[in-house]
């Protein structure tokens, strides 16, 4: 999924910290103390972070093995 560029609840803008975000805990970094670090406080907007499902790559991948006529149904 692709993450939104606002939280759904209260509208802060959370898009831009999503490279940042998936960066860090990648490399070890305790998921709250980057998200308090990247600004973000309001429970809304750190769950729109923390559970968001990065398989846009995925999807694309396989979308490709299909082939044109397959993909589109």
């Amino acid at each position: 999924m692709i993450i939104p560029v606002r939280c759904f609840s209260c509208g802060t803008l959370i898009g831009d910290k999503w490279e940042e975000y998936n960066r860090r805990v990648s490399s070890g970094e305790d998921p709250s103390t980057v998200l308090t670090s990247l600004g973000l406080k309001r429970p809304c907007c750190r769950r729109m972070l923390i559970t968001n499902v990065d398989f846009i790559d995925e999807l694309i991948e396989s979308s490709a093995q299909l082939g044109p006529s397959e993909a589109s149904g």
